[in-house]
């Protein structure tokens, strides 16, 4: 406790003497919210940098890659049923360990440009504390064990959840060539808009879970589009792309369209999946959650964007609690 408080004082002392630069302000904003991932429970010293690869120690990424698996797996539910708690667990267990195996992929490629960033110049490839031979052994346990919990579910959803390898090995390359990273970002991340319903029903149903993909793609482009904007001056310099450098001064008219989009595709799937009020009622307060966070966040702020990254969890919830009441509200 009382090496903590130092630690603390010494910060803030930093703070005091450097200007407050948006990187400085960035970086404080994290030593504060993010510890070291041996501080929540008593890891060996090598396994710490290995849950830092893995962004184990900051589970808010394999909340927006788990919640449209919720979605689907809820939406392929029978009425008056609450969603199949297995599937959920599966997806859970699944969801954590392709998104530690993303965040693997992402820094061994992207460990030059992490150098060079003051918010990843501290992750364990680019520091040197895990080495690309190490990553690589990292990776393959990961998606053995990923495999493992895919191989739990019918043959159609197994081979549907492999072609999402595709874009979890390439994403990480489109920032190099195109403004739109974020867009590939959305088709990975909602992949379990499809795969849930799949794992249910034994298929796909096009007039519902497309429009549950087209809208949870809309949703990732709001957010991580936020996100990009805590490394907007570093990506400029290095010469990584991402919309937040595109889009600019007219970055919230574009994240309101993508809202915009998210509700219709969502209002799209409740009529083609025969939803009832409490469905519509609670899809108005996800758009009404999702609209306050874009009116309310400073793009310029760091803090406010990292914020607003978080707080998505919430909306993702709040759309997953309204299709769950409504089936349970369906035989009422």
């Amino acid at each position: 406790m009382v090496t903590r408080r130092l630690l603390c004082s010494l910060i803030n002392l930093g703070g005091v003497l450097k200007p407050r630069t948006t990187h400085n302000v960035l970086l404080s904003y994290y030593k504060s919210h993010c510890f070291n991932a041996r501080s929540y429970v008593n890891l060996p010293s090598w396994l710490g940098p290995y849950v830092k690869l893995g962004r184990y120690d900051r589970p808010i990424g394999s909340w927006l890659l788990y919640l449209p698996c919720t979605w689907s797996i809820a939406l392929a539910a029978p009425p008056g049923h609450l969603p199949s708690l297995e599937m959920l667990a599966l997806f859970g267990v699944g969801a954590a360990l392709m998104r530690g195996a993303g965040c693997t992929v992402n820094d061994l490629l992207d460990r030059e440009f992490d150098k060079r960033v003051d918010r990843t110049k501290d992750r364990p490839l680019a520091c040197g504390k895990v080495t690309p031979g190490q990553a690589l052994l990292f990776l393959g346990l990961q998606l053995s064990a990923s495999l493992f919990v895919l191989l739990q579910l019918n043959w159609y959803s197994v081979f549907l959840g492999s072609l999402s390898l595709i874009l979890v090995f390439t994403y990480p390359l489109f920032k190099r060539f195109t403004y739109w990273p974020q867009l590939i970002l959305g088709f990975a991340f909602n992949w379990g808009a499809l795969l849930g319903y799949s794992s249910v029903i034994g298929h796909v149903d096009p007039l519902i879970c497309i429009p549950l993909y087209i809208a949870g793609i809309n949703w990732t482009l709001v957010y991580d589009t936020v996100y990009a904007f805590q490394d907007i001056e570093d990506d400029l310099l290095i010469g990584v792309k991402s919309l937040a450098i595109l889009l600019d001064e007219k970055t919230k008219v574009y994240l309101s369209f993508f809202h915009l989009a998210m509700l219709l595709c969502l209002l799209v799937v409740g009529i083609n999946a025969d939803a009832g009020p409490v469905y519509y009622a609670g899809t108005c307060l996800t758009s009404a959650h999702l609209g306050h966070l874009i009116y309310k966040t400073n793009l310029r702020n760091p803090q406010s964007c990292l914020a607003t990254f978080k707080a998505s969890k919430t909306t993702g919830m709040i759309y997953f609690a309204a299709i769950v009441f409504d089936k349970l509200f369906a035989i009422v």
